[in-house]
């Protein structure tokens, strides 16, 4: 099933995530580590996914390395228990979404990356 966030173009996303964290206190750095975390990108492949207005199928496609720890993010988004998300893809959406929503509400940066 093609849901119709699938081809939104994560660049059009991004802004809004930079904007909840910083309206939180926190960084575009901040934003930008938790999703280099999440997809393996380096700064510039990340850079250059928002540049291209990648849509979010494709930004999870040519994720680099999605990181093995994201199975251990658990909580809700916007209602739903992300763990339980049987739909791959929507699975990885939801992980992206917990981890900015946890960067917005303060939690330390070493726990929303799965290290401590």
């Amino acid at each position: 099933m093609s849901h119709r966030i699938y081809r939104m173009s994560f660049a059009s996303v991004y802004p809004l995530y930079v904007q909840k964290a910083e309206k939180k206190g926190r960084t575009k750095a901040e934003v930008d580590e938790v999703l280099r975390w999440l997809t393996g990108h380096s700064q510039a492949s990340l850079e250059a996914e928002i540049a291209a207005k990648t849509n979010f199928e494709d930004f999870f496609a040519r994720a680099p390395r999605l990181n093995p720890n994201r199975e251990l993010i658990t909580g809700t988004v916007c209602g739903v228990r992300v763990e339980t998300i049987e739909e791959p893809l929507m699975r990885e959406l939801r992980y992206m979404d917990k981890l900015i929503d946890e960067l917005a509400k303060g939690r330390k940066l070493e726990k929303i990356l799965r290290t401590a």
